[in-house]
């Protein structure tokens, strides 16, 4: 008999200590997981804020709007579950943000209308909301990218976008004057 309850005894110290091993096991996983999750979510915020200071120092951002901008990060999961399908939204968002602003910079760059984009972000910080609470679901999936389509500056340079104005002024005027002058032939002709 002692020896069916030392053979129990042993048994169960043996599937204690299996049990307590995996549970050490799911635990140090657990954690890894959530670190590799924090430490990627932090790459995104420093890349996004790395950049927004370089759209600073472009001029084409002013300093005072930096902050507002970083919140689309900052805010991210306010009222959002940390979640890997949530990380993947931010990184795509993050990602579209920097690589329009950044594609718009090039462009004005080469045609001169980096005063245009400097505009075109101000009206973007101005669409952004002011409570942590507003940067939701619905703000990043739908508002959000509508609101980076739209900072766009045409491709041609801004003195090319007056000298067009102008002409087309111009062939309106002197459209307008051959548009009088047959008026004025065509009543010549029914009077004479």
């Amino acid at each position: 008999m002692a020896y069916v309850v030392f053979f129990t005894l042993a048994l169960l110290i043996t599937i204690l200590s299996v049990y307590l091993v995996i549970e050490n096991n799911r635990r140090k996983a657990r954690e890894a997981e959530k670190k590799a999750f924090n430490d990627r979510l932090k790459v995104i915020n420093n890349n996004f804020k790395l950049k927004v200071a370089e759209f600073v120092e472009a001029k084409i951002l002013r300093p005072k709007y930096a902050p507002q901008i970083n919140a689309i990060v900052g805010n991210f999961f306010v009222v959002q579950t940390h979640s890997e399908e949530n990380l993947a939204q931010l990184e795509k968002v993050s990602e579209l943000f920097i690589y329009s602003v950044t594609n718009e910079l090039n462009k004005c760059r080469s045609n001169g209308n980096i005063d245009l984009l400097a505009e075109q972000l101000q009206y973007f910080v101005a669409e952004l909301p002011t409570a942590g609470i507003a940067y939701n679901r619905d703000f990043y999936r739908e508002m959000l990218p509508a609101l980076i389509a739209r900072i766009q500056t045409p491709d041609t340079p801004a003195m090319q976008q007056d000298e067009d104005v102008l002409d087309s002024q111009k062939r309106g005027d002197s459209e307008t004057s051959n548009q009088q002058m047959q008026a004025a032939l065509v009543k010549e002709h029914a009077v004479g």
